[in-house]
């Protein structure tokens, strides 16, 4: 496995390291959830929070979790918006282990009194 040498200022999706997944052909379904997502709002700059839910069917290869949590506290000084937030997501988990199914959703808790959730599927 490979060391990390993280720094959390930009976006880093080589931190994503998958394994293989050993039952090739049989279908199960993976949930990973965390209520701990931060990014930044690009206009007020300040953070926002969110719970996020990625579900997928693993093909080949699965996402190991330690590089996961590193890879979503690389969000946490970035500047973006909902939408780009879960389609980076989205993009990044879909080329590092392309899964049968994905999805990744944002649930970001209230600012201002409006919530919103943003998902993505395949």
């Amino acid at each position: 496995m490979k060391k990390l040498n993280v720094i959390f200022d930009k976006i880093s999706p080589e931190l994503l390291i998958s394994m293989p997944y050993e039952y090739k052909g049989k279908d199960i379904n993976v949930e990973i959830e965390t209520h701990e997502f931060t990014c930044i709002c690009p206009w007020s700059k300040l953070p926002d929070y969110a719970n996020l839910k990625i579900k997928y069917v693993p093909k080949r290869y699965c996402v190991e979790l330690k590089s996961l949590k590193y890879y979503l506290q690389s969000f946490r000084n970035v500047g973006i918006v909902h939408e780009s937030v879960v389609n980076r997501i989205f993009d990044d988990i879909n080329k590092s282990i392309k899964p049968k199914k994905l999805l990744v959703e944002l649930e970001f808790y209230l600012r201002g009194g409006i919530k919103t959730t943003v998902r993505r599927e395949k």
